[in-house]
């Protein structure tokens, strides 16, 4: 029989559900921030995820490798340093759903989006512009505007923001579907989220890269929000490439080494990029020869050695995943998330409205949250006194602007006793 929604706003409910998780293990196996000496209610993964306790030892390993046998740590021991990247090249795979030739760990995510778009946005008179959703990261939109002037076009004209046709500023693909229609004849590339930073919406990728692809364009996939929080198929859905950070629901630390990818079509592309020494075939690379031959798939697009100190604690996180496995973490992640939204609709509706779209299909494990007392100014205030209330009481979001607090309850370590507690803290919450 179904719980009632009284029975769902119990301690015992949750304590139930919590103690039936299969992957409630994990959470032992992160370090959780504590408030007033407890453990803190922490639902901000999906701007910076939780360190795992392994992340110390991996990063101890190559400390200690540095200082016991130096330059010769390249090439001796356990995880030597010449090839560890690819130490996470196969887990990090399986996480995106790609081969692994066609995933590689390096550079920053927006520093990987100008290194994709040098050899995938080459825009011609009739075909200049570039496709993206209003509202976007500012990065994302900043990297995308410069690259159309670098290339001498004008972003007044070419570069196409599609404006959300859909409630609380979300699109339908129907919408998406449109845009790429009307504007495909000039459409030399299109450049997605995965999943929305601001609604939290989640994006069906196989079907934009159909779409783009049917009208000429290359399409690519910011997946900053994606990766770590939705099962992803990145082969299969026929991206051209996907650039994305492991600092958010890949624990790996803030500032982490980022991710990239490049479809296995394009593994040995006469496409131009920006040539590095690390990107060079492994077999010739220490001759040091003057002709760049790169390296087959997407290793072909790193310019420098890796971070290793940075690639160790994504090595851990990694473990844990590979572990726990994306169709569990995303099983927990509806659950989670379906009581957090549950327990919203039935103790706080005259409280909050939730701008994430109702269909699990359609989000992750982020609900984006405003408080209903009015939008503009208002609204703002209110959502900035909640905000920080629920931070003095040890519940920590985020906050984006204008109005936007950002739940994310994460698998890998939230419960069904921090969503509660979470509900609880909004109850105690009066507006100014």
């Amino acid at each position: 029989m179904e719980p009632t929604l009284t029975e769902l706003f119990s301690d015992d409910y949750a304590q139930a559900q919590d103690a039936a998780d299969p992957l409630r293990g994990f959470r032992d196996r992160f370090h959780i921030p504590k408030h007033d000496g407890h453990d803190q209610a922490y639902f901000c993964g999906n701007s910076l995820g939780l360190q795992p306790k392994t992340a110390r030892a991996h990063v101890e390993e190559v400390l200690s490798k540095w200082a016991m046998e130096a330059v010769e740590g390249h090439f001796t021991g356990q995880a030597q340093w010449m090839p560890y990247h690819e130490l996470v090249r196969d887990p990090l795979a399986a996480v995106v759903g790609a081969e692994p030739s066609e995933v590689v760990a390096m550079n920053s995510l927006t520093a990987n989006l100008h290194l994709m778009m040098v050899s995938f946005y080459r825009p011609t008179r009739e075909r200049p512009a570039i496709l993206m959703e209003a509202g976007a990261f500012p990065s994302d939109r900043y990297a995308l505007e410069s690259q159309v002037r670098f290339h001498g076009f004008d972003p007044a004209t070419d570069l196409i923001e599609l404006q959300p046709d859909a409630p609380d500023g979300t699109f339908s693909m129907q919408a998406i579907a449109r845009a790429i229609a009307e504007y495909g004849p000039r459409l030399a590339l299109i450049v997605w989220p995965g999943v929305q930073y601001r609604t939290g919406q989640a994006f069906d990728l196989a079907e934009i890269a159909r779409l783009g692809h049917a009208a000429g364009a290359v399409v690519g996939f910011d997946l900053a929000h994606a990766v770590g929080n939705l099962p992803l198929r990145l082969h299969d859905s026929d991206a051209d490439f996907a650039v994305w950070c492991h600092y958010k629901y890949m624990n790996s630390g803030p500032g982490a080494v980022a991710g990239c990818f490049v479809h296995a079509r394009h593994a040995r592309t006469d496409r131009p990029r920006f040539a590095g020494w690390w990107g060079h075939d492994q077999a010739t690379r220490f001759r040091m020869g003057p002709d760049f031959s790169p390296t087959s798939g997407a290793d072909g697009w790193q310019l420098s050695n890796p971070p290793i100190l940075g690639l160790a604690p994504l090595r851990g996180s990694l473990e844990l995943f590979a572990q726990a496995g994306m169709p569990a973490l995303r099983e927990k992640s509806k659950r989670l998330t379906g009581y957090l939204e549950a327990l919203i609709h039935e103790r706080l509706t005259g409280t909050l409205q939730i701008a994430t779209p109702a269909d699990p299909e359609q989000r992750g494990a982020q609900l984006s949250l405003r408080v209903v007392q009015g939008r503009g100014l208002q609204g703002r205030e209110a959502g900035r006194s909640l905000f920080e209330f629920l931070a003095r009481e040890g519940v920590l979001g985020d906050w984006r602007e204008p109005d936007v607090i950002r739940i994310s309850p994460v698998p890998l370590y939230n419960t069904h006793a921090d969503v509660m507690r979470f509900v609880r803290a909004v109850e105690a919450w009066r507006a100014p």
